[in-house]
């Protein structure tokens, strides 16, 4: 009897214990001795993708968060539709089109009247046709054409901006950061004062008092003047003027931090010069947070050159911008209110999408960001 159970546990005991089973210790070695086609043989294919990848770099953690944000992705989509909108799409649309028998201008082809300048004083306020594919304002002229020129100038004047806005902050926070002492504190103080003056009260200063004069000295610049954007270089300068305090706050804060960290004084150890530790490690280590502030900032540089606009201190007839299309739409709202919808509109999804963009960057090359 006793016999018999040991004879039964024996062979369930190998019933349970299978060949196949191989315990890890026992495959390392083996595998330590394959060759590379063997290796690529014997394990699949994600498993030799993690053996042979590389740890990733920072800026590859980086855009591979931002790469996860959904929203920010479709924002960056959202913005680039309409920056090539603005810029390919004058040249596109004034080719659509047959030739038009006006009643007041003759026959005239789509490189007049797609054109955001032309008017076509018997057909006013229409709605989207087959010609005008949004439609016409109170003066005859093309929505479409309109929106895409105060596409283009807003974009032009937020990149303008933000050039000034980011060398000026760079340099000024830097050096303020980097050396300290008088050189902080005569460069903190003067940014302090920019800083509180009010931006918006400078930036209409400045249209007003200088807006007659532009008109008429720029108004032989080509791309400015001949189309009613003399005011342009106006409003671009005063705003990059009130903009640049803030970037170089975040930057002064940052160049603190950096210069104390060891790679910087083994740099000084080595003999680096100044000059070279600023434009070697400290600028670079600077690019999240310039970058995350600018694209934030040209909300803000939208927002005031379409305003500055409505009041009608930017751009003048007959040219375009956002701002100048909702100013010119107020009269006919109740009547025609498409007018004023479309460009308002425009300017809520250009304003949504820097901001969801923004936020996307800031969280993506956050180092305390979680994934």
């Amino acid at each position: 009897m006793d016999t018999k159970d040991k004879n039964q546990a024996i062979t369930g005991q190998e019933y349970m214990s299978p060949d196949s089973v191989v315990s890890p210790l026992q495959l390392e070695p083996e595998l330590m001795e394959l060759t590379d086609t063997d290796l690529a043989t014997t394990l699949n294919e994600n498993q030799l993708k993690e053996l042979q990848q590389k740890p990733a770099t920072p800026l590859q953690d980086s855009l591979r968060r931002l790469r996860r944000d959904k929203r920010a992705m479709a924002s960056i989509g959202m913005i680039g539709f309409f920056v090539l909108l603005a810029i390919f799409g004058p040249l596109i649309y004034q080719h659509i089109g047959g030739s038009y028998s006006s009643a007041l201008n003759g026959p005239i082809g789509p490189q007049v009247y797609h054109s955001y300048y032309h008017q076509e004083l018997d057909r006013q306020d229409e709605g989207p046709s087959a010609q005008y594919w949004l439609g016409t304002d109170d003066l005859g002229r093309d929505l479409l054409a309109r929106l895409m020129q105060g596409l283009l100038i807003s974009i032009s004047i937020a990149v303008l901006v933000e050039v000034v806005d980011i060398t000026l902050g760079i340099l000024i926070g830097v050096l303020a950061g980097f050396y300290g002492g008088w050189i902080d504190q005569v460069l903190a103080r003067f940014t302090d004062i920019i800083f509180a003056f009010p931006g918006l009260l400078f930036i209409i200063l400045v249209a007003g008092i200088f807006g007659e004069w532009a008109d008429t000295n720029l108004s032989g610049i080509p791309l400015i003047g001949a189309n009613g954007n003399a005011r342009l270089l106006l409003v671009s300068l005063a705003l990059a003027f009130v903009a640049w305090p803030l970037m170089a706050r975040y930057v002064r804060g940052q160049a603190l931090q950096l210069k104390e960290q060891q790679f910087i004084e083994a740099a000084r150890t080595a003999g680096t010069s100044n000059t070279q530790i600023i434009l070697r490690h400290i600028v670079p280590n600077l690019f999240s947070i310039v970058v995350v502030a600018a694209t934030l900032n040209m909300v803000n540089t939208i927002v005031a050159e379409a305003g500055i606009s409505l009041l009608g201190l930017g751009v003048q007839t007959p040219g375009s911008s956002i701002g100048l299309m909702i100013s010119q739409a107020q009269a006919s709202v109740s009547s025609h209110p498409w007018e004023i919808l479309l460009p308002s509109g425009v300017l809520a999804i250009i304003v949504l999408c820097f901001s969801f963009f923004g936020d996307g960057l800031r969280d993506a090359f956050d180092p305390r960001s979680k994934d």
